[in-house]
């Protein structure tokens, strides 16, 4: 009844000796009805491992014997099994009672077969592109069936084939899509949750299609949205280069008008000049200043200073003149 698997021996090992990594199917279902008839009837087909303990097949039978409490069991060991494909092609449960895939396993499963899928493709073609003994009509057999090395949705439908329970690659590509949404950092965090509340749903038991076209109708707004803003942003920008390049930039003020005379300026440029040196002399060392000014420097900063209380002088009295006269005239 248990007939050899090829390329594979069959022995007892013991069960805690066996590897289970991380596997597709996270709902186990019924273990004690599976464990009740593997109790009554015997374990009818052996458990699947790599040569390095690797649970490949079986992971219910498994999780069943060990609710038996049994210390040994009997596996194939496959020696053809060391490349992720061959194992992933091979993590099918087939024992009696088996439970399906829920969606979201079978897209998990999907998602990552396809993949392997690609990247074996890429290896093969990069390895027979320039090699004359490793042409088309020269290799040996093989385990499984190699990936189609066509247009994707080709790969797509493979892919899809090889997962027990029906799903087309077209319903499996919208969950993964929405997995894509719930788990994207970049995404607004109301599209994340309602993309996470329609998985939930569709494990539920939902239809796949009009959560997939919600969420897919509230990205591309979204997007829209986005793209606009930072269109919006991006004339703004253009804008303000714009005028800032058609600015002309202020110029000095003139020192004499035409005849040679000094120009008058206004009150505003006086007030700026004097804000723009109030308490001046206490930034500077005048130690420091004498030795280090020419003496050119120094006679013009006299010559300023010497003007400036002329001018001081002659603003005083004129504010005091321009008072005196009101009182004067009321005399």
């Amino acid at each position: 009844m248990n007939e050899p698997q090829v390329g594979s021996i069959q022995l007892d090992r013991a069960v805690d000796s066996i590897l289970v990594g991380t596997r597709h199917r996270a709902d186990l279902g019924d273990i004690d009805a599976l464990a009740a008839s593997i109790g009554r009837d015997g374990l009818l087909q052996p458990l699947t491992i790599t040569i390095d303990g690797v649970l490949v097949c079986g992971a219910r039978r498994l999780a069943a014997i060990k609710k038996l409490g049994w210390r040994t069991v009997n596996v194939w060991v496959r020696s053809g099994l060391s490349d992720r494909l061959g194992q992933l092609l091979a993590e099918q449960d087939d024992n009696m009672l088996h439970k399906p895939y829920t969606q979201l396993e079978a897209a998990g499963l999907y998602r990552e077969i396809k993949q392997v899928m690609a990247e074996d493709a890429a290896r093969r073609k990069s390895a027979t592109q320039f090699s004359s003994e490793n042409q088309p009509g020269n290799d040996g057999g093989a385990n499984f069936a190699p990936p189609s090395s066509g247009p994707l949705g080709k790969t797509r439908e493979q892919a899809a084939a090889m997962i027990p329970g029906g799903a087309s690659h077209t319903t499996l590509e919208k969950i993964g899509y929405l997995e894509d949404i719930a788990n994207n950092p970049t995404q607004p965090e109301t599209l994340r949750a309602e993309a996470a509340a329609g998985l939930d749903r569709i494990e539920a038991g939902d239809p796949v299609h009009p959560i997939y076209q919600a969420i897919r109708d509230a990205d591309t707004t979204e997007r829209e949205r986005r793209e606009a803003e930072l269109h919006a942003r991006a004339e703004a920008a253009v804008a303000r280069a714009k005028s800032i390049k058609k600015r002309t930039p202020p110029q000095p003020l003139p020192l004499v008008t035409g005849d040679g005379q000094p120009v008058r300026y206004p009150l505003r440029a006086f007030v700026q000049t004097w804000g723009k040196l109030a308490a001046w002399w206490t930034h500077y060392n005048a130690d420091t200043l004498a030795g280090e000014l020419t003496d050119e420097q120094f006679e013009n900063f006299l010559a300023t200073a010497d003007g400036t209380v002329r001018f001081a002088d002659a603003l005083r009295a004129a504010r005091e003149g321009a008072a005196e006269r009101p009182r004067l005239r009321a005399l």
